[in-house]
C-alpha cells in the first residue's frame, strides 16, 4: 500500500510555499523511486508551522513543519515516508498532541486538515452526511426546533439566533425560497470561512441542504468574495462531486427533496458582507444596503423568502443534527452556546485558528494560546471583531469570549477575528484608519455613514496636527454617536467602536503632538 503524504492546498499554506514544497516532494519521490500518494488537504490552522507536511503511518499521522523546499531532501534522508524513524529537526510528532490542537474542541472544524477536501468518500468515513440523513427522517418543524434548541447564533457577527431566522422563512409563503451562504469574509484577521471552504467544503454543502429541507427551499447560492479563487475552485469541485453522488440535485439522497447549489463571486465590496447589499449584488445590481423592513426572511433574493447565514453558521448545523441539540448546547456559557472558531492574527507568536467553547478569557487567547507578540514586546491593544471591532487594552483581558460579555464592555465578538498589536502601535492612527476604511467602503446610501466617516477623517487629522484638540474630540464623539444610531447598516453603525474605544482606553495617543512627544 502506497504511503500517503498530506500537503495543504489551503491559501494560507500556499502563500507560505506549500505548492513549492509539494513539487519538491513529487520530484524527490521520482528521483528516489519511492511510491507514495500526495493528498492536498486543508490546513489544521497552525499557520506558524505551515507548510505542515504529514505522513500517514500505522500509528497515525506524523507531522513536520514548517517545511521549505530546501528541507525536502533532508526529510527523505531521515526516512520521511516511514514516519520519522530517523528524527529530523522539523519533526513535530503526532499533530493531535501539539498543545495548540490538543486544547481545542473541534466540532465544526473536526475534519479540516484531515480529509481530502473533494473526496465525498473521505468525508463520509469521518462522520459526514450523518446529520443530513438524520434530518431527512424529521419534519421541517422538527429540524428547526433542533437548531433553535441548540442555541446556535449567527457566527457572522450579529449573533442572531439561527433557529428564529429559519422559523421565519419556514412560516413565510412564497412560490420559491432560497438558502444563501454569506461567504464574503472581508474582516481583517479572519480566515475561518476560507479554511472551511478550502478544507472541508462538504460540511458547508451539507449544512445548506439541511437548511433547505428545514424551510422548504430548493435553490441555494454561496456568495463568495472575489479574493478567494482557491475556495471557488474547491467549492465547485465539491459541488460537482455531490451532484454526481445524488447528494445535490432533484432528489437529495433519494428523498424526493430537491436542492441545487451554485457559487457566485462578489466584486470586492466590503459592504456586500451586509446581507441586503449582498442580495442586491447577487441580483446583478450595485451592492447597496436596503432599508428594513421587509426582512430578507420575508422578501429576500428576487423578493422571495430567503435564509441568509454565514459559512460557520451553516457548517455548524451538521454536527447539531448528528449529535443532537443538547450535545451542542452543553458547550459555551450564558446565551453563547456551542463552539466558536477564534482566529488569532496580527503581531502574535502563534497565529492560527483555535476552535473552543465560548468562555475563554481574552487574556488566555492572546497570551496563553497565541503566545503573546511575535516581536516579544508587550501587548498594548487587541482588536476583536474585524476593522469595526473595539480595541481592548490588557486591563480588559479578563473579559470572557461571549457575546453579552463583550457587549457589556462596549465591544463586539463579530466574526471572532483577533488582531494583536504591541506597544509600538499609534492608536490615533488606528482610529483614523477606521474612519477612512468606512469612508472608502461605504455604499453611500445613508448620510451618517457617507458623510460622517469623511468628516471623521478630517477631524482626526486636525487633532493629529494639534488644532483645538479638545474641540476635535468633542466633534468626533458627536459624529460617532450620529453614525452609531443613524446608519442604515453595521458599516456606519459599528465604525464608532474602534474609534471610541481607542479614545477611551488610550487617551494619551490623542493629546496634541508636542505633549505626546514630551511624554515620550
Amino acid at each position: 500500500m502506497a504511503v500517503k503524504i498530506y500537503i495543504p492546498r489551503d491559501s494560507g499554506a500556499i502563500a507560505l510555499g506549500a505548492n513549492q514544497v509539494a513539487r519538491a516532494i513529487e520530484c524527490e519521490l521520482e528521483v528516489r523511486g519511492i511510491e507514495a500518494t500526495i493528498v492536498r488537504n486543508g490546513s489544521r490552522g497552525l499557520y506558524w508551522l505551515e507548510p505542515m507536511v504529514e505522513v500517514e503511518t500505522e500509528n497515525g499521522r506524523v507531522a513536520y513543519g514548517p517545511v521549505k523546499p530546501s528541507d525536502v531532501s533532508s526529510l527523505f534522508d531521515h526516512n520521511l515516508t516511514s514516519g520519522g524513524s530517523s528524527p529530523h529537526p522539523l519533526l513535530l510528532g503526532r499533530p493531535e498532541d501539539l498543545p495548540f490542537l490538543a486544547r481545542q474542541t473541534r466540532l465544526t472544524f473536526a475534519r479540516c486538515g484531515i480529509t481530502n477536501p473533494v473526496s465525498l468518500e473521505d468525508y463520509e468515513a469521518h462522520g459526514g452526511l450523518r446529520g443530513l440523513r438524520n434530518a431527512l427522517a424529521l419534519t421541517p418543524e422538527q429540524i428547526v426546533e433542533q437548531v433553535t434548541e441548540s442555541g446556535l447564533r449567527g457566527r457572522g457577527g450579529a449573533g442572531f439566533p439561527t433557529g428564529i431566522k429559519w422559523k421565519t422563512v419556514l412560516d413565510a409563503r412564497g412560490p420559491q425560497k432560497y438558502i444563501i451562504c454569506n461567504a464574503d469574509e472581508g474582516d481583517s484577521g479572519t480566515f475561518a470561512d476560507r479554511m472551511i471552504m478550502e478544507g472541508d467544503p462538504f460540511v458547508l454543502i451539507e449544512g445548506m441542504i439541511i437548511a433547505a429541507i428545514a424551510v422548504g427551499a430548493t435553490r441555494g447560492y454561496i456568495y463568495l468574495r472575489s479574493e478567494y479563487p482557491y475556495a471557488e475552485t474547491v467549492l465547485n469541485q465539491a459541488i460537482e462531486v455531490a451532484r454526481n453522488a445524488g447528494v445535490l440535485g432533484p432528489s437529495v439522497l433519494g428523498s424526493g427533496h430537491a436542492f441545487e447549489l451554485q457559487v457566485r463571486m462578489g466584486a470586492g465590496a466590503y459592504v456586500c458582507g451586509e446581507e441586503t447589499a449582498l442580495l442586491d449584488s447577487l441580483e446583478g445590481k450595485r451592492g447597496m444596503v436596503r432599508a428594513k423592513p421587509p426582512l430578507p426572511a420575508h422578501e429576500g433574493f428576487l423578493g422571495r423568502p430567503t435564509v441568509i447565514n454565514n459559512v460557520i453558521s451553516l457548517a455548524s448545523v451538521p454536527i447539531i443534527m448528528d449529535r443532537g441539540a443538547t450535545f451542542y448546547k452543553d458547550f459555551g456559557m450564558g446565551r453563547s452556546r456551542g463552539t466558536i472558531p477564534i482566529q488569532i492574527a496580527g503581531n502574535v507568536k502563534h497565529g492560527g485558528l483555535f476552535e473552543a467553547a465560548f468562555g475563554l478569557t481574552l487574556g488566555e487567547i492572546v497570551e496563553d494560546i497565541g503566545g503573546g507578540t511575535a516581536t516579544g514586546r508587550p501587548v498594548r491593544a487587541v482588536q476583536v471583531g474585524g476593522p469595526l471591532g473595539a480595541y481592548f487594552p490588557p486591563s480588559l483581558f479578563d473579559t470572557p469570549f461571549d457575546y453579552e460579555a463583550f457587549a457589556a464592555k462596549d465591544g463586539l465578538i463579530g466574526h471572532a477575528g483577533i488582531v494583536v498589536f504591541d506597544d509600538s502601535v499609534d492608536m490615533l492612527k488606528q482610529a483614523r484608519f477606521a474612519m477612512e476604511f468606512c469612508a472608502v467602503e461605504s455604499c453611500g446610501k445613508c448620510t451618517p455613514c457617507r458623510i460622517g466617516s469623511t468628516r471623521g477623517v478630517e477631524v482626526l487629522d486636525r487633532l493629529a496636527d494639534g488644532v483645538e484638540p479638545e474641540r476635535q474630540l468633542e466633534i468626533v464623539t458627536d459624529l460617532c454617536n450620529t453614525m452609531k444610531f443613524g446608519s442604515l447598516c453595521a458599516l456606519g453603525g459599528f465604525t464608532p467602536y474602534p474609534v471610541m474605544s481607542a479614545i477611551t482606553h488610550f487617551p494619551e495617543d490623542f493629546r496634541p503632538a508636542p505633549l505626546r512627544q514630551a511624554a515620550e
